[in-house]
């Protein structure tokens, strides 16, 4: 007996099964679908996939994704550009604006120190966020910088590079803090409701003594 399907089936299957969070059987549920949908809403969601890839790109000054540069949060005039929320994913951005507790800009990381998978802080976009503190710093700068808030996640690679980062800005001499209790140990911030991630900001606490 065949253990797969024919041809352009099976791999729109071994192609849904490679995307996160999806496994065979999400996959086959899903290719499924779209075989029983009309042509048109197989045709749209083909393009949205085009036009995402086509368009979308990462904000110049925060890293968030974008199709204009700067994003829409960092042309924003009425946000406070003092305060830099450091996140790892440009997802966790959407997970804290959802709790309307901050007000600030935003530095997207791309990842957080992973020694196991060869993630070191010079593969993320850490010498952007040096960067924009030293430009924030300078003669004719509007708004100075005046807080880091790290907003990892509460795991293993979060914690080292929140270390890292509180030790490498830490002789900048701006206050730094982190998000506080509240969060699980492992979670993800993607996943954190409203109530739970706004009582973090709400009580973040400083870095350094």
């Amino acid at each position: 007996m065949p253990t797969t399907y024919d041809g352009a089936i099976q791999n729109l299957i071994d192609d849904f099964a490679k995307l996160p969070g999806i496994g065979p059987k999400g996959a086959q549920r899903i290719a499924f679908h779209l075989l029983s949908v009309d042509e048109s809403e197989a045709q749209e969601l083909a393009q949205a996939i085009v036009d995402m890839r086509d368009k979308v790109r990462f904000c110049d000054i925060c890293g968030n994704v974008c199709e204009n540069s700067p994003c829409p949060i960092c042309a924003d005039p009425r946000r406070d550009h003092t305060t830099i929320c450091v996140v790892q994913e440009p997802k966790d951005i959407m997970s804290i604006e959802r709790t309307h507790e901050y007000r600030g800009v935003y530095h997207v990381l791309g990842g957080a120190i992973n020694p196991m998978a060869n993630i070191s802080p010079q593969d993320l976009n850490i010498a952007a966020l040096v960067r924009r503190m030293q430009a924030a710093e300078s003669d004719d700068a509007q708004d100075s910088i005046t807080e880091v808030i790290l907003a990892l996640n509460p795991d293993i690679e979060g914690e080292a590079t929140t270390t890292y980062l509180s030790r490498l800005l830490e002789p900048v001499g701006i206050t730094i803090t982190r998000l506080a209790s509240g969060l699980p140990v492992g979670g993800d911030l993607e996943y954190a409701d409203e109530v739970t991630l706004g009582r973090a900001l709400a009580g973040r606490r400083s870095v350094t003594q």
